[in-house]
């Protein structure tokens, strides 16, 4: 009997040696997705938007992937219901036509996403994709602020220091390029760098209410993040589409919808598309401290590839800046320490559980079912 009970030991010990081993690998491939669909989005931007020749039409780029992201959601609902028709078909005309006033909620956050994707390709277009990618992390501090304003959460002090540092590292970056334009944007004739300013500075405004905005109806609500990204983007295919019209509509008529795309375009469009799909799977296995050394890796592969593929150069003040935004970034992530008031703690981990069961439940049929005690994510919105 004893042996027996050894024996069980041992192999209970060799199978959590194995699941640790497995949640390790996995925790490292999810880091590794993190960091290339981090900065592979903004440098292809960089790159199809400064090759000579005819342009792609943006807007028609930003209703592209609004097309492709809902038709893969539909998929996956298909696959969802057993890859029932008629039963998929019941269930989205209940979802979204039938509970209409549910639907009419995400028409807010749709239409600033939508803006939003049409401001980083504009950002992105008069920037160099380093600096964006530093000052593109001012969402953070944005989604924190409408995340004390609007959902009530509590920020440790650490947390407050680093968006301090990470304020601080920008404003640092913004005064090197100020002071280097001339270096780092070659073409002035097509390039603005205020102009590319100002488009982050509302893209990570409008990232971080939509983001909250959307956090604070995912809370609200059983309906599933396949379903809500449905019903995104149906408004965001009208509302991109009307700003296609509104923008290029006489030059799309003239030369098509498509004109400009070449192979490099396609593959910013899927990456847009399926990249938030991609992420929403793998940060499943991913906690706050990886997420926030992703962000912080992907700011090092963008600036190193920058200085390679388009000449970007890199001073004391960059580095500087650049370096506090990372160290920010990292800190941000961290768990809050135990220290802080009960009551703080207590609010800050059943609303971490909120978020957490929301997206839980729907990834499960999607992931491997081996991978016991991991995490589950927070409050996934799947966009770009």
């Amino acid at each position: 009997m004893a042996v027996g009970d050894l024996s069980k030991t041992g192999e209970e010990k060799t199978a959590t040696r194995g699941q640790s081993e497995v949640n390790r690998r996995l925790k490292y491939i999810s880091l590794a997705v993190l960091v290339v669909q981090n900065a592979s989005l903004i440098l292809s931007i960089r790159y199809v938007r400064t090759l000579p020749g005819d342009r792609f039409f943006t807007t028609s780029a930003v209703v592209m992937a609004e097309v492709l992201k809902v038709l893969t959601c539909l998929v996956i609902i298909l696959l969802q219901k057993r890859l029932n028709v008629k039963e998929t078909v019941y269930f989205l005309i209940d979802v979204i036509v039938v509970q209409y006033k549910d639907t009419l909620k995400l028409a807010v956050p749709s239409l600033i996403y939508t803006l939003q994707n049409n401001l980083q390709y504009v950002a992105i277009s008069n920037l160099p994709a380093a600096t964006f990618q530093v000052t593109y992390q001012l969402k953070i501090l944005t989604t924190a602020l409408f995340s004390v304003l609007m959902l009530r959460k509590s920020l440790s002090r650490v947390q407050w220091i680093s968006l301090l540092l990470l304020f601080a590292g920008v404003a640092i970056v913004q005064v090197q390029q100020e002071g280097n334009k001339e270096a780092s944007v070659k073409d002035t004739s097509t390039q603005n760098y205020t102009v590319g300013l100002v488009a982050v500075v509302i893209s990570c405004l409008s990232s971080g209410f939509a983001g909250v905005y959307f956090e604070k109806i995912l809370k609200g609500s059983s309906a599933s993040v396949w379903v809500r990204n449905v019903q995104l983007g149906i408004f965001g295919m009208v509302l991109g589409l009307l700003g296609l019209w509104w923008n290029d509509g006489a030059a799309v008529a003239e030369r098509g919808f498509l004109f400009g795309y070449t192979s490099m375009v396609w593959c910013v469009i899927f990456n847009q598309a399926f990249g938030g799909l991609l992420v929403a799977l793998v940060v499943k296995y991913a906690d706050n401290i990886l997420k926030g050394f992703a962000t912080s890796f992907s700011i090092i592969v963008s600036t190193v590839t920058s200085i390679y593929l388009f000449g970007f150069h890199v001073d004391v003040l960059f580095t500087a800046g650049a370096g506090l935004v990372i160290g920010a970034v990292y800190m941000y992530s961290l768990p809050k320490a135990p220290a802080g008031s009960a009551s703080a703690s207590s609010s800050s981990s059943s609303s971490s559980t909120s978020e957490k069961t929301d997206i839980d439940a729907e990834m499960e049929a999607f992931l491997p079912k081996a991978q016991g005690g991991v995490s589950p994510p927070s409050a996934v919105h799947i966009t770009t």
